[in-house]
């Protein structure tokens, strides 16, 4: 059964986090640290979203972070 969707409104701060399958690296390079973060940059330009930190393991990742104040961004 999938959970409820969450409530969400301008301004919301959420903890995004995301492991690996098993423990599995999902950053298997330095590469790819930068590649995720470029991509993480193009995501929060065009959705409006900032995010305040990250932390980058080899296997999982942090993202505490707002929605985008503009209608419709988040």
């Amino acid at each position: 059964m999938a959970r409820p969707l969450r409530f969400e409104y301008a301004g919301a701060v959420y903890q995004v986090m995301a492991r690996g399958d098993g423990g599995k690296a999902i950053f298997i390079a330095k590469d790819v640290h930068l590649l995720f973060l470029h991509w993480l940059g193009e995501v929060c330009r065009s959705r409006g979203w900032r995010v305040h930190a990250w932390t980058l393991m080899r296997n999982h990742f942090h993202l505490p972070g707002e929605l985008g104040l503009r209608p419709g961004a988040g």
